[in-house]
């Protein structure tokens, strides 16, 4: 996360993240699940800027970048069934998470300021990589930033717990090992990592993709994973990858099939969906190789295809 701040406002660069792992251990009595997963953040970012006002009313607008609104449509399926959600179904006003997160912190705060709030969206929606919260996360530290009230991070984490099982991964930085239903948060050594991501036409509903999934009955260990990130071995970070919720959301849409059909063409590291999907993301060797990956998924025109790496927050 990369935060400005002006005499006016504060801007703030929020990515995507990525799951190199992800297990399903049980279903909770709250109705979540307990998980075990690690999250690398992406350089894909969504733009937040947070303008503090006296009206005591907090706006919300809403818009893709440049050149993203229409991606859906040229890429487009003719039909989709009802779990699956299009590019641009992001909630504007009161039901957007970010328009949540800083409703919550005035409450908390018991302040009668208002903010006008202006999100640009690069993140896909309803594509496993974090996209809302990630903008929640950007509305906390925006609006602790803005309206001058220097909470510690440990206060943002909490209210981020309130929000969502990925929103207070998006307060750490780089990588983390997150449990119990996400928010339990142990950040880990990572390394540079050269992503190719594919978003393809449809998504896929999050709590949809867990109704259809079933919990693991042995478990990989995570441990492989982190030795491999401490090591800097890229290569054994691709033979480790591991999504439990890849299946399910397999069963629910055709495309989790055929991008892991084409990656399998293109001598990656490894490949996997992220999160909850739609997204379909390959581990490749270096920024070059990204590049060349890249560019060829693009001529196949099965999705938003974008290269991204690790991000570190400055």
């Amino acid at each position: 996360m990369h935060v400005r701040r002006s005499a006016t406002h504060v801007e703030i660069l929020t990515p995507a993240k990525i799951n190199l792992f992800l297990e399903v251990l049980a279903k909770r009595p709250d109705g979540y699940h307990e998980i075990v997963t690690l999250l690398s953040a992406a350089t894909i970012y969504d733009s937040l800027t947070f303008t503090p006002r006296r009206q005591e009313e907090i706006t919300l607008q809403v818009r893709w970048a440049l050149g993203y609104s229409a991606k859906n449509a040229r890429h487009g399926a003719a039909t989709h069934a009802a779990h699956e959600l299009q590019w641009g179904d992001v909630p504007t006003g009161r039901e957007n998470l970010a328009c949540r997160a800083a409703n919550l912190v005035r409450e908390r705060a018991g302040i009668r300021d208002g903010a006008a709030m202006h999100l640009v969206k690069r993140i896909p929606a309803a594509s496993g990589l974090g996209g809302a919260s990630s903008d929640a996360a950007a509305a906390l530290v925006a609006a602790n930033a803005a309206w001058n009230l220097n909470w510690p991070r440990e206060r943002l984490v909490e209210l981020a717990s309130e929000l969502g099982s990925d929103v207070p991964f998006f307060l750490t930085t780089g990588a983390a090992v997150c449990r119990g239903r996400g928010e339990q948060i142990e950040a880990c050594r990572t390394m540079r990592l050269h992503y190719v991501i594919v978003r393809p036409p449809v998504g896929l509903s999050t709590p949809r993709v867990y109704q259809q999934c079933c919990p693991v009955e042995q478990l990989s260990g995570i441990e492989n994973m982190t030795e491999s990130l401490k090591r800097g071995n890229a290569a054994d970070v691709g033979r480790h990858l591991i999504n439990s919720l890849q299946p399910a959301a397999a069963s629910l849409t055709p495309w989790i099939t055929r991008l892991q059909q084409e990656f399998r063409r293109h001598d990656l590291l490894g490949h996997q969906m992220s999160g909850s999907g739609s997204s379909y993301f390959g581990l490749c060797r270096t920024a070059r190789h990204a590049r060349r990956v890249a560019s060829r998924l693009r001529s196949l025109r099965i999705g938003t295809v974008f290269q991204a790496q690790t991000a570190v927050a400055s």
